[in-house]
């Protein structure tokens, strides 16, 4: 038997309170459910915006400790891969996350912040020394926003896009998101509180576009301007 004093000790270490990952993500603890955490971010896995064909990328391995009688390679194989533009969504809701956070307000922006970089830079790990997929996003869009639901933008993409001539697979993917986009804040609203906040990198929109008006000149300004608006948006909770 532990003693009591130390099993109380470590129920409050298992408080989670100021742990921002476990706040966005969660946690189940099946013996101690008084312990858990409901999620506050939900992410969406990345689709490809467009007809993707397999490639096949051809390897051989070489075994050191072969017998001198055995030559070639130790194993031969193909690995699959793909090229494509793809539209990646997340959904945070931030009420939820101050509220698994204490109601810490401070760190609550802090973790935002933190998540928002991330959620930019964030790349793919698996054969990375194959690839090198360093890829930027050429689009980056934050809305906060009130009294609506989430709105994943993937139907925009239900028809598949299909490239032209001296138009990139980007920009056409940026040009039916924005297109979508605009209808259903159109025909649903835009909710209230509505901040948007846009990096474009390609810099071709069209000025006509729905979210030109929203674009900022850095990544750092968007994240900056999101978190006023989040800021003000938990004040008022």
């Amino acid at each position: 038997m532990l003693p009591k004093g130390l099993v109380s000790n470590m129920r409050e270490q298992l408080n989670g309170g100021k742990a921002v990952d476990l706040a966005l993500f969660g946690r189940m603890l099946a013996d101690l459910p008084d312990k858990n955490r409901y999620a506050a971010c939900q992410v969406a896995h990345a689709i490809s915006t467009h007809e993707v064909q397999r490639e096949f990328d051809f390897f051989t391995a070489v075994d050191d400790l072969k017998a001198e009688d055995n030559s070639g390679a130790g194993m031969l194989g193909t690995v699959e891969f793909n090229s494509a533009c793809y539209y990646r969504y997340v959904a945070l809701d931030l009420a939820k996350l101050y509220e698994n956070l204490d109601k810490d307000l401070e760190l609550c922006l802090e973790g935002l912040a933190a998540f928002l970089k991330a959620s930019y830079f964030a790349e793919p790990t698996g054969k990375q020394n194959s690839f090198a997929a360093h890829n930027p996003p050429s689009f980056f869009a934050v809305s906060v926003r009130s009294k609506v639901s989430p709105r994943n933008l993937a139907n925009a993409f239900e028809k598949p896009i299909r490239p032209k001539h001296q138009e990139s697979l980007s920009q056409l993917s940026i040009r039916a998101l924005d297109d979508y986009w605009k209808m259903l804040d159109e025909k649903l609203g835009a909710g209230n509180s509505n901040v948007v906040n846009v990096l474009h990198l390609e810099n071709e929109a069209s000025k006509e576009a729905h979210l030109k008006q929203y674009e900022q000149p850095k990544l750092d300004e968007v994240i900056h301007q999101s978190l006023k608006a989040a800021a003000m948006l938990l004040k008022s909770l």
